[in-house]
């Protein structure tokens, strides 16, 4: 699996010959439980314990167990043994293990450039008595931010890898409750409510994983020109009911203000978690006042942006505030002051990821018992608004249309099988494949699909690569992308796409968007349709 995504590596059977390559130089090492367990570990506790200042050498390694000390009660050892050590349990996905890995070796790298960094610093302050003080300081701080963005970038590639698994096991979840609320909902009130309330759960985890996402800066965002002051606007009623009815809500804004460009759906999610923030630290009693205006930056402006035009949006309340400790490590994921279970510590990193992957700023101000005030700066959008109605109200079916035949691929047995059952309910034939091979060798024997629908992120052959193929040998047979893949997919900007998971509403909808009002199959490149 290192091998095709152009990992190199060595393979050793003895915890002294991985001594001895370590000694040698090395991204990291992917180690087995078994490898470990009752080998005599001295000499690799020594080499660890003799690394240099700057170095933190990464172990990957692979338990059947997990890495929680409840379920693995070996855990606590290898974690004081090894030190920088990232647990994953088997089985897992292909894609998690080179996320992994390239996390891994990332960190290493720069591990190095740091030490380069502190060898001129050394260098230097080498002979300059009057500097020691600055040299100490700046070789502290270099450490330190080393080691903040290892911690980061190990999050941040650990949480979109795993997205990947989340949301291929969200799909059949959210589909298979979506059939079964739309065939007994109506003649079942309790199996209503029941299936209803797993809905919501599934909805949450979906939440859950586009926070983790925003904090990644991972996820596909569909950016447009947005009017902030309608958005705003629009959010009135969630806003009010999401902080309550004692709590005094203002919204003020200009009615000439320009368009933002932003995603309007995470930026949506941001404002809600902004809110909600607020509320706790208004313990329920208290004015929440959020703004919209223009601000203009120039070199050296504060916050650090890139000059230009900008839309500020502030959500700005009277609660308990923060002090300089609590303000320093606010957005840092998963920190919270809340209690136990009413917050995941990824609202504030969220936002902060968000507004950086939309190319803008976000920033902080408070003081105890003075409130707090939360700045989201994104930038003038070119052109006119996208004045688009957001309905959260469950969507109804499409109408069906003719049947069409399906092609559907998918490495994923459940997510294949659910989706194949949702899209036979709409009346349609799915012949599905577990590949790309095996859809090109049916392609071969001669199937003629209307339409297919393939995975991105599959072994061996890739969804962008699996439609080269198809095009080659069916020009105008539509190709529709489903993914929950959270990495670079530049060459599948041509596809339609549907992220996972979705529901029925979603499929059929994306069916529909491949068809002509006159019930004709077209194919979808570059965003024209052609007969």
């Amino acid at each position: 699996m290192l091998a095709e995504a152009g990992l190199r590596g060595a393979i050793v059977e003895s915890v002294p010959e991985l001594v001895a390559l370590l000694s040698e130089g090395a991204g990291f090492a992917l180690v087995t439980e078994e490898a470990l367990a009752g080998a005599d570990l001295t000499a690799l506790a020594g080499w660890i314990n003799d690394q240099s200042e700057w170095s933190d050498f990464p172990f990957v390694l692979l338990t059947q167990r997990g890495g929680g000390i409840e379920r693995n009660p070996a855990a606590a050892r290898y974690l004081q043994l090894l030190g920088n050590v990232t647990f994953l349990e088997r089985p897992f996905h292909p894609t998690t293990l080179v996320s992994f890995a390239r996390a891994a070796i990332r960190g290493r790298r720069r591990q190095y450039e740091a030490r380069a960094r502190l060898e001129e610093l050394h260098a230097l302050a080498t002979g300059l008595e009057q500097r020691v003080e600055e040299r100490t300081a700046e070789h502290r701080a270099a450490v330190a931010q080393l080691h903040e963005a290892q911690k980061l970038e190990t999050l941040g590639q650990l949480t979109g890898g795993v997205a990947h698994d989340f949301n291929n096991l969200l799909t059949p979840i959210m589909g298979a409750l979506d059939m079964l609320q739309r065939k007994y909902g109506e003649s079942d009130a309790r199996s209503s409510r029941l299936i209803d309330n797993a809905l919501q759960s599934a909805e949450r985890a979906k939440t859950l994983v586009q926070r983790l996402l925003g904090f990644a800066r991972r996820q596909t965002l569909e950016t447009k020109a947005v009017d902030l002051g309608g958005l705003i606007d629009g959010m009135r009623d969630l806003i009010a009911s999401s902080i309550g009815p004692e709590i005094d809500l203002r919204i003020r804004h200009g009615a000439d203000l320009p368009a933002a460009v932003a995603d309007p759906n995470q930026l949506e999610l941001a404002v809600l978690n902004l809110c909600v923030n607020a509320r706790d630290a208004m313990s329920g009693n208290g004015t929440l006042t959020i703004v919209v205006d223009q601000l203009a930056f120039g070199p050296g402006s504060q916050p650090r942006l890139t000059p230009g035009l900008y839309v500020r949006l502030s959500v700005i309340d009277t609660g308990c505030g923060m002090d300089a400790d609590t303000l320093a490590r606010a957005v840092e994921p998963f920190y919270s002051t809340k209690e136990t279970g009413r917050g995941t510590g990824l609202g504030l990193s969220m936002v902060h990821g968000l507004a950086a992957q939309l190319g803008g700023g976000f920033a902080l101000s408070s003081e105890l018992e003075r409130g707090t005030r939360a700045d989201l700066y994104l930038r003038v959008a070119e052109g006119g608004v996208a004045h688009d109605a957001v309905d959260r109200r469950r969507q109804p079916l499409l109408a069906k249309g003719r049947p069409l035949s399906v092609l559907l691929v998918d490495d994923e047995e459940l997510v294949r099988v659910g989706t194949a059952e949702m899209i036979r309910d709409l009346g349609h034939e799915v012949t599905h494949a577990s590949g790309g091979a095996e859809a090109l060798a049916r392609l071969d024997a001669g199937l003629r699909p209307d339409v297919v629908i393939t995975d991105y992120k599959m072994p061996r052959m890739d969804g962008a690569e699996l439609a080269r193929r198809v095009r080659d040998t069916l020009p105008q047979v539509p190709i529709l992308l489903i993914t929950g893949y959270t990495g670079t997919t530049e060459n599948t900007h041509h596809l339609p796409r549907l992220p996972k998971p979705f529901g029925q509403a979603e499929i059929a909808a994306a069916l529909a968007g491949l068809i002509e009002p006159d019930n004709k199959v077209v194919r979808l490149s570059t965003g024209r349709r052609r007969p």
